[in-house]
Parts: C-alpha cells; sequence; structure tokens
C-alpha cells in the first residue's frame, strides 16, 4: 500500500472541509482533501441545502474568505445569464430562507475556482469517491489514516503533521478510538434549562434526503408511484398534527397545527418559495424556464432511524426509507395535493434529474443536522447563547475566540420521537477550545463535531459558522506548525493565542460584533 505524507489531512469536503483547506493553503502546507462523493460543497452541494443565514450577513458576521464565496456566486449568475434585477445583492431564487439561495451547482463551480490554484501546484490533492477507513492512534497522536476509493477500489495510507475531521457525522472519532457524544446531554450534565432529564444518545434530530423541483404549469411530469407511497401516504406520527404527507404540520416554536400551501396563497406558508433556487421572472430568456425549488420542508424529514453509529444493514434501510419519504412527499404533491380550486394535484412538478446528477433525483448525499460531537476543551451551552443568561446584545465571549455566528437555537423533530425545540440564541462567538478533542493532539473538528450540545448545535451548524469553524482550523494547523505548538498550547498560552488571533483577523476573521 502506497504511504504519503502530507502537512494536513482533511477528511470531508463539505464547506467546512473546502474553507480549511484554504485556511491552510494560504500558510503554504501541502493539504489533502478527501470527498465520499464526486462534489465538494456538502449541505450547500451534495445535500442540496441553501445558505441559512443571519439577518447581517451582507454587512458582516462571516469571514471575509466566505462573503468572497458569496459575491462569486453571485457573479456567476450575473457573468452568465441576462438578470432584470437591479437590486445590490442579488438573491437568484428570491427564496424565503436566505439571500443568496441558488442553485448547488453554481456553489460547486465556485468552490472548485476557489481552490483550484492550489490544485494546479499539487499542493492540494482532493480526492473524491474517497472515505476514511481506519486511524491508527498512538497516545493522543494519530499516525496514520487509510483511505479507500470507492470507485477503484484503491487503498491509500496518508501520514500527516495534522488532521481535521470534517466528515458529515464524524466519522474519524469512532474510528481514532475516541470519546465523543450522540444525542440528548441530561440536564445534571451541563445545566441547560431545555435539556432532558436523563441523557438520550439517540435524540438525534432528522435527517433529509432534498430533491430538486421545476414547475411546468400545463405540463404533466408525474413520477411512477414510489414503492413505500402506501405507507408514507398514510403514516400520522404521534408528535404530527395530521398525516404527515398533508399540508399541515407543527410550529417550530408554538408547536401548534401550522398551514402550508404549495404555491402562494392568502392564508399559509407558501412551501415553494421556502427555498426556491431559480425565479425564472428575474431572469430574461428565449426558453421557458420555470421556477425551481429545493424540497427541503417539514413533511420529508426522516425521523425513523439514523444513517451512522447503526449496522449497515439499518443505515441502508433508513437511507432508502428517507429517498421513499421525498419521492413519496413528490408523487402526492403531483397527484393528491389539495389545489385552491378544489382540484387536486400538481402534475407540472417536474423531477429535475440533472441538479444533482443523480438517476434517482435525489441529493448525493442526505443532509445530516447533527453529528457525532467531540468531548472538547471547552463545549458550548445553551446559557452561553440565551437571552436569558446573558445581559449584552450578544452570547458569553470567550477569550479563546476564532469566529461569531448567529441563528436561532432550531431542533427538527428527533429519531427519539421528540418535536420541535426553536428557541431564541443571542449571536455567539466561537471559542477555539470547541474545536479541539480532550483526547487527540494532532485532531481538530472541523465541521458539524464540534463541542456543543444536542441544544446548541441546533444554532452552530449552519453555513457561514461551519465555514468558519473549519477556516479556523486550517488556520490553527498551519500556526502550529510553524510555532512547533499543539492547539491546546495555543489555546492556554496567552502570547501564542493573541498572536494566532492577531493573525486571524489580518486575514479576515471578525472575532468581534460590532454592536
Amino acid at each position: 500500500m502506497d504511504n504519503t505524507k502530507v502537512d494536513l489531512l482533511i477528511a470531508g469536503g463539505g464547506l467546512g472541509g473546502c474553507a480549511a483547506a484554504m485556511a491552510a493553503c494560504s500558510k503554504g502546507l501541502k493539504v489533502m482533501l478527501t470527498e465520499e462523493t464526486d462534489w465538494i460543497g456538502g449541505q450547500v452541494t451534495s445535500q442540496g441545502v441553501p445558505p441559512d443565514e443571519h439577518k447581517w450577513i451582507e454587512e458582516f458576521g462571516s469571514t471575509s474568505r466566505y462573503r468572497k464565496y458569496r459575491n462569486r456566486v453571485r457573479e456567476v449568475y450575473r457573468s452568465n445569464l441576462n438578470i432584470n434585477e437591479t437590486r445590490e445583492f442579488l438573491n437568484p431564487g428570491n427564496g424565503l430562507v436566505s439571500n443568496i439561495c441558488h442553485d448547488p451547482r453554481v456553489t460547486l463551480h465556485v468552490l472548485n475556482e476557489m481552490l483550484l490554484p492550489y490544485v494546479l501546484t499539487s499542493q492540494l490533492r482532493i480526492l473524491r469517491h474517497t472515505r476514511v477507513m481506519s486511524v491508527s492512534k498512538e497516545g493522543k497522536k494519530l499516525q496514520t489514516i487509510t483511505l479507500l476509493n470507492g470507485e477503484s477500489g484503491l487503498q491509500e495510507e496518508i501520514s500527516a503533521q495534522y488532521y481535521i475531521d470534517a466528515t458529515e457525522a464524524g466519522d474519524l472519532l469512532p474510528l481514532a478510538g475516541m470519546d465523543y457524544v450522540t444525542g440528548a446531554e441530561a440536564k445534571a450534565d451541563t445545566g441547560e434549562p431545555h435539556a432532558l432529564e436523563a441523557a438520550d444518545p439517540a435524540d438525534i434530530q432528522a435527517f433529509t434526503y432534498v430533491l430538486g423541483m421545476e414547475y411546468r404549469s400545463g405540463e404533466d411530469h408525474t413520477i411512477p408511484e414510489p414503492d413505500m407511497y402506501s405507507f408514507w401516504r398514510n403514516f400520522h406520527p404521534e408528535i404530527w398534527p395530521d398525516k404527515l404527507l398533508s399540508f399541515y404540520a407543527p410550529h417550530p416554536i408554538t408547536k401548534e397545527k401550522r398551514t402550508y400551501t404549495l404555491f402562494r396563497e392568502e392564508e399559509g406558508f407558501p412551501l415553494w418559495e421556502y427555498r426556491r433556487i431559480f425565479d425564472s421572472e428575474q431572469f430574461e430568456s428565449d426558453y421557458p424556464a420555470g421556477d425551481v425549488t429545493l424540497m427541503n420542508w417539514p413533511q420529508n424529514d426522516y425521523f425513523l432511524g439514523n444513517v451512522y453509529d447503526v449496522p449497515e444493514e439499518e443505515k441502508e434501510k433508513n437511507m432508502y426509507q428517507g429517498k421513499q419519504l421525498s419521492l413519496s412527499l413528490l408523487y402526492w404533491l403531483q397527484k393528491e395535493a389539495p389545489r385552491p380550486d378544489g382540484g387536486k394535484g400538481y402534475p407540472g412538478l417536474k423531477l429535475r434529474k440533472d441538479l444533482f446528477e443523480t438517476e434517482d433525483g435525489l441529493a448525493k448525499a442526505p443532509y445530516i443536522r447533527e453529528s457525532r460531537r467531540i468531548k472538547a476543551e471547552y463545549t458550548v451551552v445553551e446559557q452561553d447563547v440565551s437571552p436569558s443568561y446573558n445581559d449584552g446584545p450578544a452570547g458569553k465571549k470567550y477569550e479563546d475566540r476564532v469566529g461569531i455566528g448567529s441563528y436561532s437555537i432550531d431542533l427538527h423533530p428527533s429519531m427519539a420521537g421528540k418535536n420541535y425545540l426553536d428557541i431564541k440564541a443571542l449571536p455567539f462567538y466561537i471559542p477555539l477550545g470547541a474545536l479541539i478533542p480532550k483526547d487527540a493532539d494532532n485532531l481538530l473538528a472541523g465541521c458539524k463535531n464540534i463541542g456543543t450540545t444536542h441544544i446548541t448545535n441546533g444554532c452552530y451548524r449552519l453555513h457561514p459558522v461551519e465555514w468558519n469553524i473549519g477556516e479556523a482550523c486550517g488556520a490553527l494547523a498551519a500556526y502550529c506548525i510553524r510555532h512547533n505548538a499543539d492547539p491546546k498550547a495555543v489555546r492556554e498560552d496567552k502570547q501564542l493565542l493573541t498572536t494566532f488571533q492577531q493573525e486571524l483577523r489580518q486575514e479576515g476573521f471578525e472575532l468581534e460584533w460590532p454592536f
């Protein structure tokens, strides 16, 4: 088996992994980045989730690299399409969830371009269709990682000075025999007001298989009836006010029965506009293109089982059933969904298989909201971000902060049968200690696997925060190599920490909220 030596191995090519690679390469490190699918970008590309962002994102509240990424997304549209819209901040889909709802293929293009200078010089090697098969660890140091290419079947052993786990589910943690947390912690352990009385490792948020749809009025694009349609059509969860396949769901905040609609009506929340990624009225074209939206809605959250820390057979079953749920929701919309005119079904909904380049039309990977989490040097708890525990306009201001973010605590229904939890959170800071595991000296957490709790994961899992986390990890790895100091020493030594934070500021990290 070949053994390759690099400065930094990043497992997971999502937003955190890509940002880590950019930061590390900009500091001269030789880097290897792995990705299980053939698309880098994670939740915004292969998982099909447009950026969830805070209300100040156009002005502040992210790293400068993340802002450059957003600007380049808009530039792709401006350079390649005829746009009617004259607003300064183009929102390609005019989606409700974000100011920059866009086609996942655009982010794929932008990320590949941002990494291209390092790829061309072989400073960065991106291994697609590749996952970590095993990890060799001695004491608190990872020694080697064995990679497996899912297409060729070839294995490769990698030795690195530092490793970043930027996988969607914290896959390196069990492989390295490290301590980690899943699900919900007990109130006695965290003191969080919304924590459970007893810990429940299975209380993990639902995952979702996203699909893309175009609406073409007057046409019929009805898909074949999915194999599990009968099951999902009649499925009525105990926590749901109606059948899952309906225009009713619990309100995330009040839990009361909430009415949804497909398109905008006088009453109800318009699902079509929620994550719409192409608003055809904004663009001039000789081709009669329709609006395109991404289905990541309450009705296709899958909470009957998990895809990690379960036997392979159970994982495959849950992935299949999650896909069947999304396809069944589409089929229900095409055939049975009630229309305002008294009719049933919207056959003009077209499954856009080209969007993700997959045979079934579904995203290449499930959107995983909640990962395994490291047992970190510092764990962010609800009290750190809650307005009930902080007097100022922002949450706890950590001395070792490496970034900022903002989002409500947004927990989706869980595999333990728990309903939504959606509560206010203040704009917050990202502590360096949350990226450093207690039981490893040369591994960093670079995605949703940082030291949060089940509850605070709900506000730290979003796109700009994941990017900031990954970028900070890449910068930290380079800093540690240059100063011959491990991450814990950087955090504990005031001079090292101050110098590192100064470098982050110079690189465009925001470590203060302006208010």
